[in-house]
């Protein structure tokens, strides 16, 4: 198993902020050669013919080798995966960068060690032993402060028994509704910051407004990952619906769905669940507000498409059930998820 640690450094950012042009420059180079490639009619260029072409100019560039190697063939790898004959440049705008290899990174107390320079971090959790792979890298966040992303590998946790478990759904004005009744509410972090954001947009404050975004980002995350971690550490499997967050971030509730982070609620559920042995699905969540969670039914009397999304409480008109709308679904949620859990497991 693969867990990514991330810590902010605090030396050296100078010389981060130098090798980041550099990169830039190699990723740019790539570019042209796959355009020279295009333009004479050529076979495109794998990764490993880039790494041959630039072979030779760590040193002109201040770059270790690893570094140039493993630019050379995310290029590639990113190239291939958005299925396009060529890339963006890399400038200023750009997010910094800075991949290394993982045998290339070494600790020394505290800090770490790489290509002959010290790298002092703000030693936040410590680092467990394991290897570190591959995928390493510095990166820059949009206020200029580096941080060093270390991908380690570890021995994966034995799996728990599914004894707990939970469906939940996904709202706007309720972050989540659990299948046990109880609720997540939506905390509404840009919501409560408009007004000072607006206040440092008019007065044309870049920094200002970086910053506030910046707040703004690292108190929805530390919100997500206290309720996710308090799920986790509660059930045993978790069943989540597939909710479009990307379809409905085009309409008119655009800013509540950005606002309520639903993607990256489910991703802290997803990779925490494998971290601590639990299991995690993600389910179909078609008309599960619509079906009566007792009988099963689909009765006349349920709400109706986006005409009734004001309906919150109904009664299903063939068993007479009343239902919450929201806790249905949940209740729905998890039927669904026990029956891909026992086909997939004998015991069930």
């Amino acid at each position: 198993m693969k867990l990514v640690y991330r810590y902010r450094v605090k030396s050296l950012t100078g010389l981060l902020n130098k090798q980041v042009r550099a990169v830039n420059f190699v990723w740019n180079y790539c570019n042209d050669r796959q355009k020279d490639a295009l333009r004479f009619g050529r076979r495109w260029h794998t990764g490993f013919d880039l790494i041959k072409l630039t072979m030779g100019c760590s040193k002109e560039l201040g770059l270790h080798s690893g570094t140039v190697n493993d630019v050379c063939q995310q290029y590639a790898k990113s190239r291939s995966q958005s299925r396009r004959p060529y890339l963006r440049y890399r400038g200023r705008k750009s997010m910094g960068w800075v991949p290394l290899k993982g045998r290339e990174l070494k600790r020394e107390g505290n800090a770490f060690r790489f290509a002959g320079n010290t790298f002092r971090v703000f030693h936040s959790r410590a680092l467990p032993e394991g290897k570190i792979t591959d995928g390493t890298n510095f990166s820059r966040d949009r206020r200029g402060n580096w941080f060093l992303n270390i991908v380690l590998e570890v021995q994966a946790p034995p799996a728990r028994l599914p004894v707990r478990g939970v469906g939940i759904d996904l709202g706007l004005k309720d972050l989540a509704t659990l299948s046990d009744g109880s609720r997540i509410a939506a905390p509404q972090i840009y919501r409560a910051s408009e007004a000072a954001l607006a206040v440092a947009q008019r007065a044309r404050k870049k920094k200002r407004v970086a910053a506030l975004h910046a707040k703004i980002a690292n108190r929805r995350r530390h919100y997500l990952h206290t309720c996710t971690s308090a799920i986790v550490g509660a059930f045993d499997y978790i069943v989540v619906g597939n909710i479009n967050a990307s379809g409905l971030a085009k309409t008119s509730m655009a800013k509540s769905v950005y606002d309520v982070g639903w993607s990256s609620f489910r991703t802290q559920l997803a990779y925490k669940a494998v971290k601590h042995g639990a299991w995690f699905e993600e389910v179909n969540e078609s008309f599960t507000t619509q079906i009566c969670s007792d009988c099963g039914a689909v009765p006349d009397s349920r709400p109706k498409g986006i005409a009734d999304l004001g309906i919150r409480e109904w009664r299903c008109c063939d068993c007479g059930a009343a239902h919450d709308r929201d806790l249905n679904a949940a209740l729905n949620i998890l039927r669904r998820g026990r029956a891909t859990l026992a086909v997939g497991i004998p015991v069930l």
